[in-house]
């Protein structure tokens, strides 16, 4: 067990240097398209990002991350590796923070020391009483049946309600895909550990690669709709989450734990979770961009404003105070009706 605490940290710095060399891609692809992807990035951003160095160097560091994570799981309980992460969270948000120039604020940080709290009081606990045991082929089905009903629920919001989603959807979505990614990749190891290589294995490896392509799917759309850090805070949280919870109640890790290491996972799983809620909330890069919208959108109505008052005046006939004077005071519709002079209707001659 002791072995996979370095190797679950080692994955937490490559995942962190991983975010945000994607995160610097997909924001390019979306300049270079000239269309954002927080509605779900389309074929046109999918393609330019494999021809984006800095998204490719991204998924090469997640790759090692993930070989790391998965060496880990070899040798570690599930419930142990997966809480690791968190620590992705604080050099993501340092890393963030030195690029963008955006200084965590006191509610930014409050919001990070929750989620990392609440995790790492949950390795503490769990690393106290986690087990390993024989998985049956039973419990297995029950996870890929989970699994298949998570996937088409996450599928049905998207559809319907991608139009009104933000990134917090999105982290959500990938985080509870990843947790059964993580789950199905333990299972994996240990079956073929075992020298089990059988129709199950064959369909929880197909479970897995599915979960992980829409678990990626959601997480570049995340990188479109919100900064890194925010991304690898739900990942980090809501991923381990869902693995404990599968470990806990599918797979029994937790059977030897007593009663009030249960309220305490509760609990500091709920610490955690409003955590993220809060960072999504009070991220400065967040709060920054909004601004900057509002401000976009306000120059633009006073922008258009200027132009239609430039048009008027362009159009305008020029007049000298004294005339706008006489028309206040004789308007054109008067002048109109006004009546033609006597002398004038009589033919005389005007006097001289």
């Amino acid at each position: 067990m002791l072995l996979g605490i370095p190797l679950a940290v080692a994955g937490a710095v490559f995942m962190s240097l991983g975010a945000q060399y994607q995160s610097r891609g997909v924001k390019k692809v979306e300049h270079l398209a000239g269309e954002t992807g927080e509605t779900g990035l389309g074929t046109i951003h999918l393609l330019r990002l494999l021809t984006r160095p800095s998204w490719i160097a991204g998924t090469l560091l997640l790759g090692i991350a993930v070989a790391c994570q998965l060496s880990a799981l070899a040798v570690a309980p599930l419930i142990v590796v997966q809480p690791l992460g968190a620590i992705s969270l604080v050099i993501t948000t340092l890393l963030n923070a030195h690029i963008t120039g955006h200084t965590p604020t006191r509610s930014s940080l409050t919001a990070i020391g929750l989620c990392v709290g609440g995790i790492l009081v949950f390795v503490v606990v769990a690393a106290l009483f986690a087990t390993e045991r024989p998985i049956t082929d039973y419990e297995l089905l029950v996870v890929l049946a989970i699994l298949l009903v998570v996937i088409i629920l996450l599928g049905g919001a998207w559809v319907l309600l991608r139009r009104r989603i933000g990134a917090l959807f999105y982290i959500t979505a990938a985080g509870v895909l990843y947790g059964f990614v993580a789950t199905l990749a333990k299972v994996t190891i240990k079956r073929i550990q075992a020298g089990e290589f059988d129709w199950t294995v064959v369909l929880c490896l197909v479970a897995l690669v599915a979960a992980a392509a829409a678990g990626a799917y959601f997480v570049q759309t995340a990188y479109a709709s919100g900064p890194p850090d925010l991304v690898i805070a739900g990942l980090t949280v809501i991923d381990p989450i869902v693995a404990v919870l599968i470990g806990a109640i599918v797979l029994g890790e937790a059977a030897n734990a007593p009663a009030w290491a249960l309220v305490v996972f509760v609990v500091v799983g709920a610490v955690a979770a409003l955590g993220v809620f809060l960072l999504a909330r009070h991220h400065p890069q967040v709060v920054s961009e909004s601004q900057e919208i509002a401000l976009k959108r306000g120059s633009g109505g006073a922008a258009g404003r200027s132009a239609a008052t430039t048009d008027d005046i362009v159009t305008r006939p020029t007049t000298s105070p004294l005339d706008d004077l006489r028309a206040a005071r004789d308007p054109d519709d008067l002048l109109s009706r006004r009546q033609s002079p006597p002398d004038a209707e009589s033919g005389a001659s005007p006097p001289r």
